[in-house]
């Protein structure tokens, strides 16, 4: 019973003082959302060379994507003339960290984490995109750059969808993974024995092996991946191991590696690999270094959440919650069966709510559908109306995905979404 309690204490202990920094993270994600035009981005994105390299890189640090909601993006980009290189480094640097990430990693890890975790998704994205642009030979296409559909809306509609992206949007995307990382970070706190890592203490090779067989295959998201470190610290993770985990755990699993393959070939899926493996490795070597050398400072890693007023951080807390559930209030609730659709697509690429909205948003565009189920928990696109299936499939590809066609949809829970 008393490791229960123990569980259900940690667990609670990490939700109260990340809230009130990943709240205001998911307000400046949706800012950032709104006002940082996609055309800008493509314009300086669309040249080979360092410049190109390092400006994707550092557009990727701010943004709120998951390695997988960074996907359509990074697709687009690329469709839209980015180079190769460039694509790879935003495809890095984007999901190892967000300004909702950087704050979060504060309340939890301190200043020293907070800092080097954007500066770990600097090098790690820069590195990558260098070592893939030693090998490219190939010619950048023309820009074919877009205006926003936000630029015409008034500075009501833009409040409205800062919160509606900020705080509904990212509470999706990042709720699951959240509480996830949240108890498995209590699991660790409350289960395991003291020091439980002790035993790799003067190998740090091994330790940072050990933690990237783990993270890389492993889907955690940039918020999620906080709490775990944090809990891997307590039993006796060196610093630097900690942040191999936070780099390597958000940038790399089996469907952006996937991703990278199908789209660049093996060469550049190890290339792209290699880069974080070796960026974070670095970083963490680094890391331990500076920690021995201000005499293993346990104030530099103190959690800057518990700096804000208990009544405070409690407050936030319950508004996460509030706002967590009202982000998925779909899932929570059963949602009526989808009934005599046309077809149906597997899409194995579709891992989550950024995926989604990216295929439902491209769905609208096609001509002929009446009504669409998009069922992210199974993969599965439903379609009625009339319009022939190569359209659809060609639509969805060019979105980022890779759809196929299975035999007609039986009944099964879902989304509808209507339109005229």
């Amino acid at each position: 019973m008393n490791l229960l309690q123990d569980f259900f204490y940690h667990s609670l202990h990490l939700w109260i003082n990340m809230a009130p920094y990943l709240l205001l993270g998911m307000l400046i994600g949706g800012v950032l959302h709104v006002f940082l035009k996609e055309k800008f981005v493509s314009k300086h994105l669309g040249k080979r060379g360092f410049s190109a390299i390092l400006k994707a890189t550092l557009f990727g640090i701010p943004l709120p994507l998951c390695s997988c909601g960074v996907i359509p993006v990074a697709a687009t980009l690329r469709r839209d003339g980015a180079s190769r290189s460039a694509t790879l480094a935003f495809l890095t640097s984007t999901p190892t960290t967000g300004i909702d990430s950087i704050l979060a990693t504060y309340s939890l890890l301190g200043p020293v984490f907070a800092f080097f975790r954007p500066l770990a998704s600097l090098v790690a994205g820069f590195l990558v995109g260098l070592m893939v642009s030693l090998g490219e030979r190939e010619k950048i296409k023309g820009l074919s750059l877009k205006t926003s559909s936000m630029d015409s809306f008034t500075l009501k509609e833009k409040a409205k969808e800062v919160v509606r992206y900020g705080f509904e949007e990212l509470g999706r995307d990042i709720g699951k993974w959240l509480v996830l990382g949240i108890l498995i970070g209590g699991a660790l706190s409350a289960f395991l024995p003291e020091n439980a890592f002790g035993i790799l203490k003067g190998h740090t090779l091994l330790e940072f092996i050990t933690v990237l067989v783990v993270a890389i295959p492993l889907y955690v998201c940039a918020t999620g991946s906080i709490p775990i470190a944090a809990a891997l610290i307590s039993k006796g993770l060196s610093p630097g191991a900690a942040l191999v985990f936070l780099i390597a755990g958000p940038a790399t699993n089996t469907v952006t590696v996937g991703f990278v393959y199908s789209q660049f070939g093996k060469k550049v899926a190890s290339l792209y690999i290699g880069g974080i493996v070796l960026g974070s490795i670095g970083l963490g070597l680094l890391l331990n270094s500076l920690w021995g050398y201000f005499g293993k400072n346990g104030e530099l890693l103190s959690p800057g959440g518990e700096l804000l007023p208990p009544f405070l951080r409690i407050l936030c807390g319950i508004f996460l919650l509030k706002v967590i559930l009202w982000a998925n209030r779909f899932r929570i609730k059963k949602i009526e069966e989808a009934k005599n659709m046309d077809y149906l697509f597997f899409v194995p690429d579709m891992t989550c709510e950024h995926c989604k909205m990216n295929i439902e948003r491209t769905l609208k565009t096609i001509e002929g559908i009446e009504e669409f189920q998009v069922d992210l928990t199974n993969k599965l696109v439903k379609i009625k109306g009339n319009v022939s299936p190569e359209s659809i499939k060609e639509s969805l590809e060019r979105t980022g995905y890779t759809p196929i066609l299975k035999d007609k949809p039986e009944e099964t829970e879902g989304k509808v979404c209507r339109y005229e």
